[in-house]
């Protein structure tokens, strides 16, 4: 293939060949993780295989590890364009870098009384939860963002009203895990420098559906995690370069030596996990050019991803299309054709009078893999007063799924609704 053909994007994935009784499988679970490519899989299996050594030592094994891993962080600060390799790190998965990162803020910026945190309620938990406990430990003020439940959207003064002097963190996320919507981060990044802010932005649920640019963006911190866009169970971190100079971290004494990223890595560097993260931003540079092998470079990453993006909005419309016809059905997100691009193809919807874990379990008896319930957007789901109904239906598009996968749901869902 050149470019981007759907045959040839799903004959990468070897779970996408896998089917039950003779039944395919159709994976519209994305959101909460996606398939892996063989290309990751190769490489994890290089690493354990050849590149199975601790790092510093005067032998093969160890030299090829400490490349790997060097190679991993490059590519990590090409995806996010990050200035330097340094502005970057690894962790197990941006839950738990976000629970150290909160605590190495709360440590470096003295937080206590009289200090407020400004959360969203569109956000899931792992960007709203550390900071609740930062906040209950150190006397600090939560003050929270409101999104419109008619348009799914922050109205343009939703940070302004609660932005003042004493606002130290301003914690956002870039895509929503429960409606969708694409928030405008590069101004709120903006408006918490103004105000003497520290932005913090959970980009897990972009991060697979769009290019990303940290420089442009202007923020302080940006996290994702590798397994949401084809990767392993790996999350990866950027923060401004002085900030992370300057922060505490908890950490072991000879790492804190060696400064960024080791300061922030606890731990033994895991080569198959790095390896495989790699692999999972090369094979995005693939799907612009169809060569996982050529020079990676940053202009390769997001023409691979401009490429998803084109087949993503083409499913998005044909779906959301097709939800708002079936009678019963509740779109969760924004809808409007002329608003698409202000969203991820993460689309949760309400079913009048049924239960989503329900229609999930009738789902996956059908072979059709999704989620329900809160999806651990506690804060969405209860702004729009949802939890007590089970909470939502999730169907999460990616770039391997097919027309005939959404022509399938819109089928099955016509029935049970």
């Amino acid at each position: 293939m050149t470019g981007f053909s759907i045959a040839g994007v799903r004959a990468q994935f070897p779970a996408l060949s896998i089917s039950d009784d003779g039944k395919s499988r159709i994976y519209l679970d994305n959101p909460a993780g996606t398939q892996v490519p063989q290309h990751v899989i190769n490489r994890a299996n290089r690493a354990m295989i050849e590149q199975n050594a601790n790092l510093g030592g005067a032998f093969v094994t160890s030299e090829m590890a400490l490349a790997l891993v060097d190679e991993a962080h490059q590519a990590a600060a090409q995806f996010y364009n990050a200035p330097a390799t340094t502005d970057v790190f690894y962790g197990a998965n941006m839950t738990t870098i976000t629970l150290a990162m909160s605590r190495n803020l709360q440590k470096t910026l003295n937080l206590g009384e009289g200090d407020e945190i400004v959360l969203s309620r569109m956000d899931h938990d792992a960007n709203v939860a550390p900071w609740l406990l930062v906040a209950a430990d150190t006397g600090a003020t939560v003050k929270w963002i409101e999104f419109d439940t008619d348009t799914f959207e922050f109205p343009d003064d939703a940070l302004d009203k609660v932005l003042s002097d004493k606002t130290r963190i301003v914690a956002v996320s870039y895509a929503s895990n429960c409606t969708g919507t694409i928030n405008d981060v590069k101004s709120m990044c903006a408006k918490a420098r103004s105000a003497g802010a520290i932005s913090y932005v959970d980009a897990v649920q972009f991060a697979p559906h769009g290019v990303i640019d940290v420089q442009d963006i202007g923020c302080d911190f940006l996290v994702s995690s590798a397994y949401k866009f084809f990767g392993p169970h790996q999350g990866i971190m950027y923060g401004r370069s002085d900030l992370l100079d300057s922060m505490f971290s908890y950490q072991v004494r000879p790492a804190l030596e060696y400064g960024s990223p080791a300061k922030f890595e606890t731990g033994s560097a895991p080569r198959e996990t790095l390896a495989a993260s790699l692999g999972a931003i090369e094979y995005i540079a693939s799907l612009g050019d169809d060569d996982a092998g050529l020079p990676l470079s940053r202009d390769r990453i997001a023409a691979g991803m401009q490429a998803a993006m084109g087949h993503e909005m083409a499913l998005t419309r044909q779906l959301i299309g097709g939800l708002t016809s079936i009678k019963g059905v509740k779109v969760r997100g924004i809808t409007s054709d002329n608003a698409l691009a202000r969203r991820v193809p993460t689309v949760s919807i309400t079913v009048d009078g049924k239960d989503p874990a329900d229609m999930a379990k009738s789902l996956a008896d059908d072979n059709t893999f999704l989620w329900s319930g809160h999806n651990y957007a506690l804060e969405p789901i209860n702004h729009m007063n949802l939890m007590k109904d089970g909470g939502v239906l999730r169907i999460g598009l990616a770039h391997y799924n097919t027309a005939e996968e959404v022509d399938t749901l819109l089928e099955q869902l016509e029935e049970l609704a």
